[in-house]
């Protein structure tokens, strides 16, 4: 991995840059899981990125499933009883409960606090909070809000809608030498907060243009799409598609400062999980790899039992485990673009990692062959990368038996994958390997 890595650290400053540039632009906007700021934000993605934007509408049966009504805000506040804006969504999007109804009255104070939300243990965050499935309203303001309120008549106002539309998602398909595919996917339902969705949405949209640039073994698909209700939809409405994905990684919580994560696919060693782990071990970063679980985000989906997919999460400090978590101080100080950038990187390494795992045969099994009258061995040696390319040249005759694969020996052996690739290369080009069938 180590030439590998130093050849993507010298992009990663830039990207992660622009990375969070795009973040900065997509902040603002009030996302949820259906909404004129879906659509807002697969249209500025869309400026950079080919995206399909599909539309799927509401009442549309999707497994056990049904596409909800579309949700969407124009303007909401409270008053107190001299007229003043003690809450107002145009400070901060999250000040309202995502998908409440449309309201305007006057209530008691005892009554309002009925639709309050916030969080005691840190007074001055404003939380994120849901009411998707069930009619309800309400508000989020921090504690130090809260405790200020005065016992009186509040006028309370949320110019929302809540009709028949559509639930909005974005596709982009890459394709490559093979129609095997390896599946990358974020969720796109979330309003201001940067870890927790933005951070996801920047990498998917920068590894496809980086793969774009490149050839490729696999065809990719990038889902951008609301959290469960839409990796629900894209799975009902696809499929005839599923069968082709072999590998896939759900991505998230990725520009924050924690150790990287990574949550298995139900399979528990499937290809890309042996994969991660890999890479995770040779970039010398701390990091945990966890168990599967039927509770996160959309891995969830794509490994349940009626599909089973190598789908696994990919994520630094996972959900729930950081305070900032669904709050209002997940903003853009929280993430910084070094780790959009070091984040970016372990991506683009572990896509390399399957673009270039394969099996070989040696086509010289019986002893050693004698590499020096190939060219194998340099006449005078003792360089390190010398020493390095032949311990993995040997290591690669050796094992290359159809059944161990690049990643196999580059674990088996300790190597860096691009060492082990490189040998099979040389090893391929003097007639020495095949490519198991």
């Amino acid at each position: 991995m180590n030439s590998l890595k130093i050849d993507l650290t010298s992009e990663a400053d830039r990207v992660g840059q622009e990375m969070y540039q795009l973040v900065e632009r997509l902040y603002p906007l009030c996302r949820s899981i259906t909404g004129d700021g879906v659509r807002e934000t697969l249209k500025t993605l869309k400026n950079s990125l080919p995206l399909n934007i599909c539309e799927v509408p509401s009442g549309t049966p999707v497994f056990d499933w049904t596409i909800p009504k579309e949700w969407n805000i124009r303007s909401a506040w409270i008053k107190n009883d001299r007229g003043e804006k003690v809450v107002d969504f145009q400070d901060c999007n999250l000040h309202v409960l995502s998908y409440s109804i449309p309201i305007h009255c006057k209530l008691s104070l005892t009554e309002l606090k009925q639709h309050l939300y916030t969080i005691p243990s840190h007074p001055d965050w404003i939380p994120y909070r849901t009411s998707y499935y069930k009619e309800n309203w309400g508000f989020c303001l921090s504690h130090e809000q809260y405790t200020q309120l005065q016992e009186g008549e509040y006028e309370v106002y949320i110019d929302s809608s809540l009709e028949d539309g559509s639930l909005t998602y974005g596709e982009y398909y890459l394709p490559g030498e093979t129609r095997d595919e390896i599946l990358i996917s974020c969720h796109i339902c979330h309003p201001s907060l940067c870890n927790d969705n933005l951070s996801g949405i920047a990498i998917a949209s920068f590894l496809a243009k980086s793969l774009k640039e490149q050839s490729r073994r696999y065809s990719y698909r990038f889902l951008f799409v609301p959290g469960t209700i839409g990796a629900i939809a894209w799975l009902a409405l696809n499929e005839s598609k599923v069968s082709k994905i072999k590998h896939g990684l759900v991505l998230t919580c990725l520009g924050d400062s924690g150790s990287f994560t990574y949550k298995k696919s139900r399979r528990g060693n499937a290809e890309i999980d042996r994969a991660v782990e890999y890479v995770l071990q040779q970039s010398g970063q701390a990091h945990e790899i966890v168990e599967f679980s039927p509770y996160g985000y959309d891995e969830r989906q794509y490994c349940s039992p009626g599909f089973n997919l190598a789908v696994g999460c990919f994520m630094r400090s996972p959900h729930g485990t950081f305070p900032e978590y669904h709050t209002s101080a997940d903003n853009l100080d929280f993430i910084t673009p070094e780790q959009l950038g070091d984040s970016w990187i372990q991506c683009r390494s572990i896509l390399q990692v399957l673009e270039g795992n394969r099996r070989y045969i040696n086509q010289n099994p019986k002893c050693e062959p004698q590499l020096g009258k190939r060219g194998l061995y340099e006449p005078i040696g003792g360089h390190l990368a010398d020493e390095t390319y032949r311990m993995a040249m040997l290591w690669v005759l050796n094992l290359s038996d159809g059944t161990h694969s690049v990643l196999e020996i580059a674990r088996r052996s300790r190597m860096p994958f691009d060492a082990i690739a490189r040998a099979v290369e040389l090893l391929s080009e003097k007639g020495l390997l095949v490519e198991a069938e």
